[in-house]
């Protein structure tokens, strides 16, 4: 049998019907491809759970060429004749399901691949993929950049919403989280810095590999792989968490003083948001040039350039708000930024700077430098962002934050972050959505009306009335 069986390329609906026609026997049908997320319908897919990534990289900067295995443990969630991959370019190489070669086909982004035999409902699986080539750089529908993007000495991978795919094959929506091994060889001189914590690194015929593990569940969008020239540190805080520390040289005397504040930062956070859900923390600061925006990548957000101190702050607040409790769906992301958001402002209300009463003040009187155009946190609710270009605009941050806020004038501070801690621990690891937050306060509260907070503020169109 040939290592793989390259089909003739057609629609992913189409050869998943086809696959299960083929065979008048098989028990099982397509898992399906996308999740019907209402911003990015094809992400994601149907019919399995990922509990485990084992990823082995391989990066030539000068050629700009990636090798990569890809070992996907999962549980089928049903019967199973086909499942669906999300993986944007590259070239596969090699599929096998259990140890057998498996059929697979490529449409767009989807990777499809038979089994040889059915996967039955509740099975635990193991997929391997062997890919290689050129990764690619992914333009978001609001013009930023993600996936790999290559940098002067190397690589930064980025992920939100969906650049993941572009560097390995998976199930690329944040509803399905999983743990993950991370093994990269680079050239000798060269680091490579990810996710959760290093296990092991040696250096073999002039090339180096690094292994990092995460072991608690993360979804595809957070993984990170940075490539180059870095400074890194181990330290431990207080508690003795682990701080892993990656910094390019260029960034090092910008970076000290803001990042010498971890410690501090993440104490203020345990005490406001609860116990820290990870078992390290850190950052990773590139050069301003190699990445547009900063990203909260689990336990090791990623910063281009020397960030401020409000910024460390709101990257931080995400690995309770984003990273442990991850939104269901990229509808819901206020939950994610609406939150961090607000944990600057209370950071500038507990250190000397404007209270929050002040910085929402500002916002809805239009007053306020957190936004250029004073008019724009009203361009549509927080709960319902007018498209998938607009997921990161103003009403999902400010007005999220404000959401906040007004739920904090309600019930008052004592319950506010009962609330708040509560949430992070009740779906700690987990993905929530907009109607389980909403419920989960009312719970909470039960003697308050909430009505028109959620009428008005998360879900109304244009200005609420101040009241």
């Amino acid at each position: 049998m040939p290592r793989s069986v390259r089909l003739v390329p057609v629609s992913a609906a189409f050869l998943a019907l086809a696959l299960t026609a083929c065979d008048a026997g098989v028990r099982g049908t397509p898992g399906g491809y996308g999740v019907q997320d209402p911003y990015f319908p094809r992400a994601g897919n149907g019919g399995y759970d990922v509990t485990h990534y084992g990823l082995t990289l391989s990066y030539d900067p000068g050629r700009h060429h990636l090798t990569g295995t890809a070992v996907i443990t999962a549980r089928a969630t049903k019967d199973l004749s086909a499942l669906d991959l999300d993986l944007e370019g590259m070239d596969v190489d090699a599929v096998t399901v259990e140890g057998r070669d498996a059929h697979w086909n490529r449409a767009g982004q989807e990777l499809t691949v038979r089994p040889h035999d059915d996967l039955d409902a509740g099975e635990t699986f193991e997929a391997t993929v062997r890919y290689s080539g050129t990764p690619e750089t992914i333009t978001d529908p609001d013009g930023s950049q993600e996936g790999w993007l290559r940098t002067a000495d190397g690589a930064l991978a980025l992920g939100e919403p969906t650049g993941s795919m572009a560097w390995f094959p998976g199930n690329h929506h944040p509803s399905d989280k999983a743990s993950y091994d991370i093994t990269v060889t680079v050239p000798k001189g060269l680091q490579a810095v990810s996710n959760g914590e290093p296990t092991r690194q040696h250096t073999t015929g002039g090339r180096t590999t690094f292994v990092w593990h995460t072991a608690e569940p993360m979804a595809s969008y957070l993984a990170t792989v940075a490539i180059g020239h870095y400074d890194i540190t181990r330290t431990t805080i207080e508690d003795g968490l682990p701080v892993y520390v990656a910094v390019d040289p260029a960034q090092r005397a910008a970076s000290r003083t803001v990042l010498a504040k971890i410690p501090e930062v993440m104490k203020w956070e345990e005490d406001n948001f609860g116990p820290y859900p990870f078992s390290s923390t850190g950052a990773i600061v590139d050069r301003a040039e190699d990445a547009g925006y900063a990203l909260e990548t689990q336990t090791r957000p990623v910063f281009p350039g020397a960030p401020d101190t409000a910024t460390l702050v709101h990257e931080l607040a995400h690995q309770w708000y984003g990273d442990s409790v991850t939104p269901e769906s990229w509808r819901d992301m206020w939950l994610s930024e609406g939150f961090a958001t607000y944990a600057e402002w209370l950071w500038r209300e507990d250190h000397g700077g404007d209270s929050a009463q002040q910085t929402f003040t500002a916002l809805y009187d239009g007053t306020s430098d957190e936004v250029d155009d004073p008019d724009a946190i009203w361009a549509f609710p927080p709960a319902k962002p007018s498209s998938a270009a607009h997921i990161s605009d103003p009403p999902v941050y400010q007005r999220g934050a404000m959401v906040l806020h007004k739920i904090r004038q309600k019930v008052g501070d004592d319950a506010f972050y009962d609330i708040i801690q509560g949430w992070a621990a009740a779906h700690r690891y987990g993905n929530a959505s907009t109607a389980d937050f909403t419920a989960y306060v009312e719970k909470r509260a039960p003697h308050q009306d909430f009505g028109a907070i959620w009428a008005d503020w998360l879900y109304g169109d244009g200005k609420p009335d101040r009241a």
